[in-house]
């Protein structure tokens, strides 16, 4: 399987320049090749992807017009090519039905006001060096944080700059897969706000609320930035100081992520969540803290290191009533309020926790799915 390493970077001011250059030079033919098949299109004719490349690159380095781009290495304006090229592929593949997922939108023209600019580089385009150093063609030798080593080597480096002005060196590398030690034991897990998850062995996970916990400092500084002259250099200087704010939230919640979907694929055999509607989620007034919960990023955590570590993961069907089903004796008792954490099971008596029940309750929803998976005769319950 195949997985990226991202690592910090730091380039000097001509570095710097030079990436800045090649930014610029990637976003023009990535517009450029969007142009041009809009065009044809529009003319009701046919070009193939080599017609593309040829025109937008080989061609256009020869025009007054677009000469510059020979200053970039050509390994850049290739993989901006091929990027337009795929994002045309996954559009076609998405209304046709071939790409599963929700629909995707046509391609849309990069902007140079974008704050996240990268490119990307295949093996004839970096190197890395004996001196730890990552090499980037026309650009250099950029100094890397290397946090751990490259499992094998890279097929591929994104270099990223983001929205606070940082870089990044995103390598794609091939790993093998290394199952960890059996246990005995699986997991329902029943995601919440209040209780970011609550385990179905018992065990509930503190939401941490980065979000909430940072918005004093985020609204301070969104307010200091309103408050700047459009067009002047402190409006630039605080805009960067607001973006690194909203970075250092977004990095502590994906490090938590990680740490805790480790722990739980290390010590479960078998982990099952429910598939929530997210997007639907964040469209209601519980979208702050929806969003603030990293519902998502957690559960794809969850299922790429199942794969990697040889676990089970499994999705129960969002319509499973598993806040309506009694643990005990399996009778459906009928929709609940929010505000109602706690609940009697008008058939047996039995006293539940909302969220436990729950999650009892996928945990066996997702067993029988399993078995059902592996051969056995195991059907969900009502």
């Amino acid at each position: 399987m195949q997985l990226r390493y991202q690592y910090r970077v730091y380039p000097t001011l001509a570095q710097q320049d030079a990436l800045a250059q090649a930014f610029g030079c990637a976003r023009v033919v990535f517009n450029d090749s969007l142009r041009l098949r809009q065009d044809t299109h529009a003319a009701g004719a046919r070009i193939s992807d080599t017609d593309v490349q040829k025109q937008v690159v080989t061609t256009a380095k020869k025009t007054p017009q677009r000469a510059w781009l020979a200053e970039v290495a050509s390994v850049v304006l290739v993989q901006a090519c091929q990027d337009a090229r795929r994002a045309y592929r996954n559009w076609f593949d998405s209304l046709s039905g071939k790409r599963k997922g929700r629909k995707l939108g046509a391609p849309r023209f990069r902007s140079r006001k974008d704050r996240r600019q990268s490119i990307r580089l295949t093996r004839n385009g970096f190197r890395v060096r004996s001196n730890r150093r990552l090499y980037v063609a026309k650009v250099g030798e950029l100094e890397v944080r290397w946090s751990r080593n490259l499992p094998s080597e890279a097929s591929s480096v994104t270099i990223i700059r983001d929205s606070s002005g940082r870089f990044f060196a995103s390598f794609v590398v091939a790993v093998d897969s290394a199952p960890l030690p059996a246990t005995d034991s699986a997991v329902g897990i029943d995601l919440g706000l209040a209780t970011f998850a609550v385990l179905s062995n018992g065990k509930a996970i503190t939401s941490p609320r980065f979000l909430r916990r940072a918005e004093r400092t985020l609204r301070k500084a969104q307010h200091c930035l309103s408050r700047k002259q459009k067009g002047s250099s402190n409006r630039a200087k605080q805009r960067v100081r607001v973006a690194k704010a909203h970075a250092n939230v977004a990095d502590s919640r994906r490090d938590w992520a990680h740490k805790q979907s480790t722990m739980i694929i290390r010590d479960n055999q078998a982990v099952f969540v429910e598939d929530l509607c997210i997007r639907g989620m964040a469209r209601t007034r519980l979208a702050k803290s929806v969003h603030d919960a990293g519902w998502g990023m957690f559960t794809r955590m969850l299922e790429q290191k199942a794969t990697r570590y040889g676990r089970v993961f499994g999705k129960v069907d969002r319509y499973y009533p598993s806040s309506q089903l009694c643990s005990t004796c399996g009778v459906c008792d009928g929709p609940k309020p929010l505000s109602n954490r706690v609940w009697e099971c008008k058939a047996c008596g039995a006293v539940h926790d909302r969220d436990l029940n729950a999650a009892i309750n996928i945990y066996a929803a997702g067993h029988a799915e399993w078995l059902n998976a592996c051969g056995g005769a195991v059907s969900l319950s009502a």
